[in-house]
């Protein structure tokens, strides 16, 4: 993982991730998993939901995400 984006909100702690592949037929690649932990820490393997009111918090946090950041414009057409 190269870059995480994670915040703690009231149920589960929401992240993205850029991910980047140094060896195999991907390597230079990369990639954007969407992603949340529990309360304790465990990854969940269930998709990524974040609630309107948490949206402020994934924005801050992907301020300290310069590469994921630039990605998900590219994504959005920014």
């Amino acid at each position: 993982m190269a870059e995480e984006a994670r915040f703690e909100s009231e149920h589960h702690n929401p992240a993205i991730q850029l991910l980047r592949y140094d060896e195999g037929e991907s390597a230079g690649g990369l990639a954007v998993r969407f992603c949340f932990f529990n309360k304790r820490g465990r990854f969940q393997r269930s998709p990524l939901m974040i609630s309107e009111d948490d949206l402020e918090q994934m924005r801050v946090a992907l301020e300290q995400t310069p590469e994921l950041r630039d990605l998900l414009r590219r994504m959005l057409g920014d």
